[in-house]
Formats: C-alpha cells, structure tokens, sequence
C-alpha cells in the first residue's frame, strides 16, 4: 500500500463515485480506478460493490476506512507541521545573551520577531560572554551572543553592532557640558567600575594607566543599568556601553562621548557545527534589521 492508494479510497468513499473521488484528489478518473484497483490487488479482497451506478462500500472496506482516516489525519498534520516549520511558524529557539544586551534591548528585538512568527517559542538567558560561549560550543543553545568578539576564534559569528562606551556623568556635573571627555578629565573621579572579570574592565585600566590617571573605584557592579543609578545618585562617574546609554530612561544622567575611543562589538554566535537553521537564519536577519532600524548613528562605531 502507499499514502495515494489510500486517499483514493478515502476519496471514493466520501465521494460515492470515482468521478467525484477524482475531482477531490485533481487527477483523472482512471488513475482513480487504476488507484483503488491496486490497493484492492494489495490488500487481496475487494473493497466496493457497484449499485446503480454507485459504489457502495463492503463491510470490509468500512472497517478499513476508519484505520486509513486515523492514519490519513496523522499524515495532514504532519504536513501541516512540516508548511509551518518552512514558513517559519512554528519551532523554538534557545537564546543566551550578554547583559548588555540580553536585558533591555533584546527583549525588544524577540517581541518583534514574535509578532511576526507568532507559533515560534523563544527562551532568552542572559550570563556573561564567557558563559554565553560556553553555552554554544556545548551545544546548549540555538544561538549566543556576546561582546568582545575577539574572544571567541571561531569563525561562526556575524557581527551585530560595533559602538564606543560612554562617559556617563550626573545631570549636574562640572563635565555633563563638555563635548568629549578624556582620561585626563576624570583624574581622581569618583569612578563605578566593571569588576576585574569583565574584558571591558580591563581594557579601561590599561587606558588609564598609559595616561597616568588615578581614579577614585568607589563601586564595582557587572551590569551598566546599576552603573546609571549609582551615577544619578551622585556615587560616581562611570563607563558604559552604548546600548544601555540608549536604554537609559531617567534624566539625572547624561552620556559624553569617551576618548580615547573604546570599542564594544556585539556579535551573534551560530552552531559550531551544520548550517543554522531557516529559524535561526531568520532571527538572524531579523536582529541585524532591527539593530539597523533603531539604534542611531550616533551610537555606532
């Protein structure tokens, strides 16, 4: 037997006669006679009795039916299952993302890709770049994204967005007036850090050092959000990744263009082993378009 001799018999069934059982499946009638003697042929007794002019299912054909509806059923979802995977309706995505990232901004970039794939499930975790790789050459998730992304050897990531930190300083500042603010500016500064473990730390002390400029490390945090608040409260000035400058929704604090210029690369980590995915390919393009379409020029490198 095979899936088109059955739906011929479905068809003749619900259709009482060969012609209309050939109209349903778009063929001609003798391939729908041909079909159903086949299967006949196949299985070794006969499935309908011709009265009047109609066919008229035998007993055996009737107990047959409802096995081939069950089966038949099962195989249309199926098919079903396989035009929602093609267009990208259903499916799931497992994302791990830096915090710089993965806490404000791509919340925003997932709910947009939801409204428009509203069968797909997404997971988003957020953990620092080295775990987030982690995650990926372990193969625990669909897709990663991290900062820095010299970090990371291989050669399955696609840049994001590059931008430069920010100098961010309270509202009332003797600096919130200049245009760019240097090393030399904040010497002694109170100054909220990231804490050792964190590349971009290290890249800010080795800044400093070859100025000459000692600051004042009054507060260590991970997370630039933290770093806003202690700065509207007056704790310190601090560093911060342009991202979280952009998601900053408070007035206490303004953001200046740091130079030297410290450069932060976002970039989105695939499987390290087979092609992505049509849905991971699409979340792709779609987090590169959106990334196009709402973060300014002013915060790109």
């Amino acid at each position: 037997m095979n899936l088109r001799q059955l739906e011929a018999f479905r068809a003749v069934i619900l259709g009482q006669t060969v012609t209309r059982a050939a109209e349903m499946l778009h063929i001609s009638q003798p391939a729908a006679t041909r079909l159903i003697a086949s299967l006949e042929e196949d299985i070794g007794f006969a499935l309908f009795d011709r009265i009047r002019g109609r066919l008229q299912p035998t007993a055996e054909a009737l107990t047959l039916y409802q096995e081939v509806q069950r089966s038949l059923v099962g195989v249309e979802r199926i098919a079903r299952t396989a035009h929602d995977i093609r267009s990208l309706k259903r499916g799931s995505l497992h994302i791990a993302c830096a915090p710089a990232m993965g806490l404000v901004f791509m919340p925003r970039v997932i709910a947009a890709f939801l409204a428009e794939h509203d069968g797909v499930q997404v997971s988003l975790v957020v953990h620092s770049s080295s775990e987030v790789i982690d995650l990926v050459v372990g193969q625990r998730c669909d897709l990663g994204i991290i900062v820095l992304p010299n970090t990371y050897p291989s050669p399955r990531a696609e840049r994001l967005l590059a931008t430069c930190m920010l100098c961010a300083v309270p509202a009332n500042h003797r600096l919130a007036g200049h245009a760019v603010i240097t090393p030399q500016d904040l010497r002694g500064e109170a100054f909220i850090s990231y804490p050792s473990s964190i590349g971009s730390r290290q890249q800010i002390d080795t800044i400093f050092a070859a100025y000459g400029v000692e600051r004042d490390l009054r507060v260590e945090t991970q997370l630039s959000q933290p770093m806003c608040e202690f700065v509207e409260l007056g704790v310190g000035v601090a560093l911060i990744d342009a991202l979280s400058a952009m998601n900053y929704r408070g007035n206490g604090v303004v953001f200046k263009p740091f130079e030297p210029a410290i450069e932060m690369d976002f970039s989105m980590l695939l499987p390290l082993r087979g092609p992505a995915s049509k849905l991971q390919a699409s979340f792709l393009e779609h987090t590169q378009a959106y990334i196009a379409e709402h973060v300014p020029s002013a915060y790109r490198f």
